[in-house]
C-alpha cells in the first residue's frame, strides 16, 4: 500500500531541506519527480543523483511568487510525464522581527510564499487531478499552525492558514478522488531555522522541550511523505500530521 513507483510527483522548494529529502525519498522509490525551486544548480545536482540511481527527474525553475512559474510547474509535469499524481507544497520562508517592527514588505512576502502559492499550486494541480478523479496534495504546515511562535507573526499566520486551507480543500475534493493533507514539522534543522540553531541559548531551550531530546532532521519527514503520497492514506482527508518529536504533546 505504500508503493510510490510510477507516480508523477512535483515538489516545490526542492533544492534543500525538507523539499530535497522529499524528492529523494519519493524518487528513490520509483516516482517520476519534477523538482521546483529558484536555485537551479542545486536542483540539477539532485536530478543527476536520482537519474544516477535509475530514477526519472526533471528540473523546473520555479519562483512560487510568480504565477506564471506556478502554472508552468504543473504544466511541466503533465507535458513531460502525462499527468500529475502528487503535489508537495513545501516552498517556504521565515522573516523574524518583533511584531511592532515587522515590515509590510516582509509580511507580504511571507504570506505570498507560505500561503498564496500553496493555494495557487493546489488549485492548478487540483483541476488536473479532479478531471482524472485521483491525486494527492501534501502541504507542509508547521507546529506554528497551532501555536503563535515568537517574533514570526507572518509565518505563524500563514501556517495557521495552511492548516485551514488543507481542510477546506479536502472538504471539496475528498469525494472526487483527491486527497489533501498536510505535514506539520516541529523544529527541524533547515536553513529556515538557522537563526534559532545559531542562538545557543534558544536552541537549548527548544531541545530541552522536545520529548525526543533532539532537534528533528529533514530525513525524519520521509516516512510521513511516503504515507501521504501512497495508497496507504487513501481514506485520510484534511489531516494535519504532526512530526515533531513530541513537541505538541509537552
Amino acid at each position: 500500500m505504500s508503493r510510490i513507483a510510477g507516480k508523477v510527483v512535483a515538489v516545490t522548494g526542492a533544492s534543500s531541506g525538507i523539499g530535497k529529502v522529499t524528492a529523494r525519498v519519493l524518487g528513490e522509490r520509483g516516482a517520476k519527480v519534477v523538482l521546483g525551486a529558484r536555485r537551479v544548480a542545486q536542483l540539477d545536482e539532485i536530478a543527476a543523483e536520482l537519474r544516477g540511481r535509475g530514477g526519472q527527474a526533471i528540473v523546473c525553475a520555479t519562483d512560487v511568487t510568480r504565477r506564471d512559474d506556478v502554472e508552468r510547474l504543473v504544466g511541466t509535469a503533465v507535458s513531460e510525464f502525462g499527468r500529475l499524481d502528487v503535489l508537495v507544497n513545501n516552498a517556504g520562508l521565515i522573516r523574524r522581527a518583533d511584531a511592532r517592527d515587522f515590515k509590510d514588505d516582509d509580511w507580504d512576502t511571507v504570506l505570498e510564499v507560505d500561503l498564496s502559492s500553496v493555494f495557487c499550486l493546489s488549485r492548478d494541480a487540483g483541476r488536473h487531478m479532479l478531471d482524472r478523479g485521483s491525486g494527492k496534495i501534501i502541504n507542509i504546515a508547521s507546529v506554528l499552525s497551532f501555536q503563535g511562535g515568537i517574533r514570526v507573526p507572518a509565518y505563524a499566520a500563514a501556517k495557521g492558514a495552511v492548516a485551514q486551507l488543507t481542510k477546506a480543500l479536502a472538504n471539496e475534493w475528498a469525494g472526487r478522488g483527491v486527497n489533501v493533507n498536510a505535514i506539520a514539522p516541529g523544529y527541524i534543522r533547515t536553513d529556515n531555522t538557522r537563526a534559532l540553531q545559531d542562538d545557543e541559548a534558544r536552541s537549548r531551550q527548544i531541545q530541552d522541550r522536545i520529548p525526543a531530546g533532539r532537534w528533528g532532521e529533514p530525513d525524519d519527514l520521509g516516512g510521513a511523505v511516503v504515507f501521504l503520497a501512497s495508497q496507504a492514506s487513501d481514506y485520510v482527508h484534511g489531516h494535519v500530521l504532526v512530526v515533531d518529536g513530541g513537541w505538541m504533546g509537552r
